[in-house]
């Protein structure tokens, strides 16, 4: 069966052109990265939409989740936050709805220029009724729906195994599993004592990818929920699950992502982005955070945006947006604005290892040289977020300085004597 990868090993298909045109960069290279499985396009065959690349010789991408939940369920107000998302730049969409009618909403926002991520098992559990009673036919269907319908990445945690469990029972952890679709998945297995379909049933899931080209986003299910857990092993066996089997995957012509790796001190952050790389082959490393404290709720987007720029620059290729109502609470419209805007902040301090010299064409020289000047105006269009800029400039009135110094401005003092 024709995939990407497929293609991209006989030459450079047009929608591969086109995302590289997107990212400044040849289509020949990325082409070359999406065959050795170092760079994917996410685009369900059923769906068209504007690609973006994520990956090697690409800019930093971010995701943004939203989605209703047993406790609110409002499918018109997650659709107005996807929106607003893409406004405050957002590269894809993850809807991860749990409470209503899921093939609906999922419905509605496939139907954004977007690229859209959903995590099957989430459904399997509301059609099962609990976790416990989710079969493999059940979870397969569920995903061969999710790709008939049009979504191009789907989140499935095939590392999370027997294996990943004993060692969550011998190198007990605080939290133990924060990863709702890794809880699910575990659960089955505490309850069965059978292998995780995911991953004894890796090969025929592939397949069911392969009918419309779908990435497979392959998820962190043991990720550490606090920093005292980071160090526990049922995250580096996960690690090693998961280098299996992208290495499967990139064999049976399937795009594939990493997932990963939760929370963790800020130190620990790099070696675990080149361990991912190394054990996954280079694949695209899709993280939410990581997060770099625990004791900052409601400011947990700033934590995350700290770890994203990080990972950024060892290697990490897409963020998710972390909200400030993280662990505490659904995300309304403001959350989604100021989590998309950070993780967006994030991505570009990313990117200046991505680009080099060339990340200074993106707006950073031509601001030092505004700021010199003291030209308001350009600075605020240069910004990423000019009009918020602009909004707190003018709080003091229309003054030649920012009110900080007033007359005293360093900027002026020496500008007007040299």
């Amino acid at each position: 069966m024709q995939t990407l990868i497929r293609e991209c090993k006989s030459g450079v298909p047009e929608n591969v052109i086109s995302a590289a045109n997107r990212e400044k960069t040849d289509g020949e290279k990325l082409a070359q990265a999406i065959a050795n499985g170092r760079a994917v396009v996410c685009g369900n065959k059923r769906r068209e939409h504007t690609l973006c690349a994520i990956g090697e010789n690409c800019s930093v991408k971010v995701n943004v989740n939203i989605g209703t939940s047993g406790a609110r369920c409002d499918p018109a107000l997650e659709l107005k936050k996807a929106e607003c998302a893409l406004k405050e730049g957002a590269d894809a969409i993850m809807d991860l709805s749990t409470g209503g009618d899921l093939s609906a909403i999922r419905k509605e926002i496939l139907k954004l220029d977007t690229t859209v991520g959903t995590v099957p098992v989430y459904e399997a559990v509301r059609r099962a009724g609990n976790a416990l009673d989710v079969d493999a036919d059940l979870l397969f269907n569920v995903i061969r729906d999710h790709c008939r319908q049009g979504v191009d990445f789907l989140t499935l945690h095939c590392g999370v195994t027997l294996e990943t469990l004993k060692a969550l029972r011998d190198d007990k952890r605080v939290m133990g599993v924060v990863s709702r679709g890794g809880a699910f998945h575990t659960a089955m297995m505490a309850s069965s004592g059978e292998e995780n379909p995911l991953y004894s049933e890796f090969d025929y899931l592939l397949e069911i990818l392969a009918e419309d080209d779908v990435t497979i986003s392959l998820g962190d299910g043991m990720r550490p929920g606090a920093m005292v857990d980071a160090v526990k092993r049922a995250k580096t066996v996960e690690y090693l699950n998961l280098g299996e089997l992208s290495k499967r995957s990139l064999d049976a012509g399937i795009m594939r992502m990493i997932e990963g790796p939760g929370h963790i001190p800020i130190h620990q952050i790099e070696y675990n982005v080149k361990m991912i790389k190394e054990l996954s082959g280079y694949a695209p490393l899709y993280l939410l955070g990581p997060l770099v404290t625990d004791i900052v709720p409601g400011y947990d987007h700033v934590s995350g945006a700290i770890g994203g720029s990080i990972a950024a620059v060892s290697g990490a290729d897409f963020l998710c947006m972390v909200s400030p109502s993280e662990h505490l609470a659904l995300p309304d419209i403001d959350d989604i604005r100021e989590g998309t805007r950070v993780a967006k902040l994030a991505a570009h301090v990313g990117d200046t290892v991505r680009m080099k010299e060339r990340w200074f064409e993106t707006g950073e020289a031509q601001m030092a040289e505004a700021r010199r000047d003291l030209d308001w105006e350009r600075q605020f269009s240069l910004a990423i977020y000019g009009e918020h800029a602009k909004k707190i400039h003018e709080r003091d009135g229309d003054i030649e300085t920012c009110s900080m110094c007033g007359d005293l401005c360093a900027v002026k003092i020496v500008r007007d004597m040299l």
